[in-house]
């Protein structure tokens, strides 16, 4: 990793996102490494379509062009869950599940799709990606991959968290995602993985 590529204490970072909840949690995370952020929404930028196939390859297409245009870093996430019976699906496409006719999401429609389609299935493997996409505005990149391996649970339980959170319970836990605190699940989460992947990469010495 070339010092061009290394963040510093001090330097300004696009969160590439146009979710306020998603942008709120990496700016909390970035803040104690001295990074000033703005995110994709403050600065107008146009919300890209997810065309590509992997969780990475739409992390970069969010990444890229708002390095690009804000001539600074930029931080995407793309994320999702993948059930093994069901060859991995929704993965890229969950927040496709949960959207109707109209195109409004609604996740119990999500979550009941997985349970009709899972039927009498034994396996019930699932696991939570996230892809985290630091990107220069000379088009280098770098992706960083998290995941947190679980099970499927019908019915949903908990009102904690968001998403598929109510049918996974995490390998060892009793609790499903939406009944344990949510800083427990953020220190525990696919997301927290990438992230710890992505700090030890730019920050090894832990600042």
């Amino acid at each position: 990793m070339s010092k061009q590529h290394t963040l510093r204490p001090g330097m300004s970072i696009v969160v590439a996102s146009h979710n306020e909840g998603k942008v709120r949690e990496i700016r909390a995370l970035l803040e104690p490494f001295g990074l000033s952020t703005v995110s994709a929404a403050e600065l107008s930028l146009p919300v890209p379509d997810e065309t590509e196939h992997s969780f990475a390859g739409n992390a970069r297409l969010k990444a890229l062009p708002a390095a690009k245009a804000a001539d600074m870093p930029a931080l995407s996430d793309d994320s999702g869950i993948e059930i093994f019976a069901l060859d991995g699906q929704p993965g890229i496409y969950a927040a496709n599940w949960a959207e109707d006719e109209h195109g409004n999401r609604d996740f119990m429609r999500a979550m009941q799709r997985v349970h009709t389609e899972l039927g009498d299935s034994e396996d019930r493997g699932a696991r939570f990606v996230c892809a985290l996409c630091l990107a220069w505005p000379d088009g280098t990149s770098t992706v960083y991959e998290g995941d947190v391996h679980g099970h499927i649970v019908w019915p949903p339980r908990g009102d904690r968290g968001f998403g598929y959170d109510p049918i996974f319970q995490r390998v060892g836990d009793a609790e499903t995602f939406a009944e344990i605190d949510p800083d427990e699940k953020h220190a525990i989460s696919h997301r927290a993985d990438a992230f710890a992947k992505f700090l030890a990469d730019q920050f090894p010495d832990g600042q």
